[in-house]
């Protein structure tokens, strides 16, 4: 304590309290103590001893209840310099440090088994290849037989590829946890004097009786941001979204048994609009130019792959892809409840979270649901010679605003990339790409390329035409989107038209064609288009071999 005076014990009470409850906001959280203390009519004081440096003292508040009337006079801090309280801090640490090794070594375990079965699968390929081969030339093997242990190996290959996948995942989320741990561990071991506060309650009791005393108060250091896991059913066009709060804390308390509410509102932003200051422009000297644009493009570049491939964001996969899971009863999955006041959202996630002050990530289930989609094929043969798959789904009216966030996309079972999501509302459609799908077979030829031998105007023309083969291998029917582009002229003398398109449709900008096609089960389509270019024939026209 700052005061050199020793406090009377009999106006000055000191109040064990305890955390229920945490609010976290996007760049720190208020948390709410509670405590419950016997008084005689004497005390004047209440004392909340060690609490973080992390608080913000503006912001502490008081209330209560109890047996008797109790006015509350004021609120003040001391700060302290003390060491004592980390003391017991070890021990924890350590023992959640055995309990992450303990976890490593059962996906060690794992990873192992997943290894020794996907070289046994590697090596039936190897062996496989050279007697069916023999087998279908003597006639001796069908192609049915064929087909079948093609699809048994290549299920099983990626089954097992993908498993390990996930066992690194999660080896490389375990490690990073543990380092933290061990580089907190560290530091409680050897402490400095460091600085806490204790908080001073005024009041002025009716009589003697009980009093609850609640405390709350905001922390810096804390944040939680939103993260998606997306997992697509091709088989029933159905997609599950798990909707996940990544949330981090060092705020030096530890939250243990708590009531978790996640906030979107952004207290640090103030309360008052910004004020608008003098927009100024001006030139650019020269000896910064050749670096101005070569530094904004790097950082954003940077930005965005750093955005998106952060191994860290996994939610840990249950063994979906372990065999013999029939028969067994599916893990409910608690969901948060929603509230809604003004354009804030609030996530009342539950009251047994724990989530020490270790700086670590730490995943909480807001809700996980199933929502219908439909797919939607995409292909610009110009460039690949297949279609992309994309997942139309709409997030239902009764449904939960999705913030922005990161989003990892899983097509049955198989990780396929991550995405960002910006803000989705109730009822609002968004697409999800899934990647490439060879259900699809695209041929793109060019069937015509001939130069008019007479000049037309002073002018050689040449024209081209494309024939495109789509193909659905499916089992049903499938919507298309493809693209192709003619050439666009940079120069006037250069003269680029359309002539032909069949299924016929218009020219989009930028020399865009697009057509929507329907394919049924097995059925193709053909595509044609043609174009010309003109121009003087004394300019070399580049840009055409394609």
């Amino acid at each position: 304590m700052t005061d050199s005076e020793t406090p009377n014990l009999d106006t000055l009470k000191t109040v064990d309290t305890r955390i229920c409850e945490v609010t976290v906001y996007t760049d720190r959280a208020r948390v709410t103590r509670r405590g419950t203390v016997t008084l005689t009519g004497n005390e004047t004081e209440l004392a909340i001893a060690s609490l973080p440096a992390t608080l913000e003292t503006d912001s502490v508040r008081a209330t209560g209840s109890g047996t008797i009337a109790v006015r509350l006079l004021g609120v003040r801090s001391e700060t302290v310099f003390s060491s004592e309280y980390v003391a017991n801090r070890p021990a924890a640490i350590t023992q959640q440090i055995q309990e992450l090794e303990t976890q490593k070594r059962v996906i060690l375990d794992r990873l192992a088994s997943r290894k020794i079965q996907l070289k046994f699968v590697e090596g039936l390929s190897e062996k496989s290849v050279g007697f069916f081969s023999s087998s279908i030339a003597k006639q001796q093997v069908g192609l049915n037989e064929t087909g079948e242990l093609l699809n048994f190996l290549g299920t099983n290959y990626l089954k097992y590829v993908g498993a390990i996948a996930q066992h690194r995942r999660q080896m490389h989320e375990l490690d990073k946890q543990i380092k933290a741990l061990r580089r907190q561990l560290q530091q409680v071991e050897t402490p400095d004097s460091q600085q806490i506060f204790n908080i001073i309650v005024a009041i002025e009791p009716s009589g003697s009786g009980n009093f609850e005393l609640e405390l709350s108060y905001v922390v810096k250091q804390a944040y939680w941001t939103p993260l998606y896991d997306l997992r697509v059913n091709t088989t029933n066009n159905q997609i599950n979204l798990n909707y996940l709060a990544e949330v981090k804390q060092n705020t030096g308390e530890d939250w243990r048994g708590v009531a978790l509410i996640l906030s979107t509102a952004k207290p640090g932003l103030g309360s008052l609009p910004p004020k608008l200051e003098p927009w100024y422009i001006d030139t650019l000297l020269p000896q910064l130019s050749q670096f101005a644009g070569r530094g904004v493009s790097k950082g954003v570049s940077e930005g965005v792959s750093a955005e998106c491939v952060s191994e860290g964001d996994f939610l840990d996969l249950e063994e979906f892809l372990s065999d013999g899971f029939a028969g067994r009863i599916e893990a409910e999955t608690a969901a948060a409840q929603i509230s809604r006041e003004g354009g804030t959202v609030s996530f009342q996630v539950g009251g047994n979270i724990k989530i020490p002050s270790d700086g670590a990530p730490h995943k909480v289930t807001i809700f996980s649901d199933n929502y219908p989609s439909q797919p939607k094929y995409i292909a610009v043969p110009r460039l690949v010679s297949f279609a992309y798959l994309q997942a139309v789904v709409v997030n239902p009216l009764t449904g939960a605003t999705l913030l922005p966030g990161k989003a990892n996309i899983f097509r049955d079972n198989t990780f396929v990339g991550c995405v960002k999501i910006e803000n989705i509302s109730p009822g609002q459609e968004f697409n999800l790409n899934l990647g490439i799908d060879e259900g699809l077979k695209i041929e793109r030829d060019l069937v015509e390329r001939q130069v008019d031998k007479k000049m037309i105007g002073h002018q050689r023309r040449t024209s081209y035409a494309y024939r495109l083969n789509v193909t659905n291998l499916q089992q049903v029917q499938v919507h298309l989107t493809l693209r192709e582009q003619l050439p666009v002229s940079r120069n006037e003398q250069i003269k680029v038209r359309s002539t032909l398109t069949n299924p016929k449709i218009v020219l989009g900008e930028m020399g865009l064609l697009e057509w929507e096609i329907s394919l049924l089960p097995q059925a193709k389509q053909e595509l044609y288009y043609q174009f010309v270019v003109e121009h003087p024939p004394e300019l070399t026209v580049i840009g055409l071999d394609i």
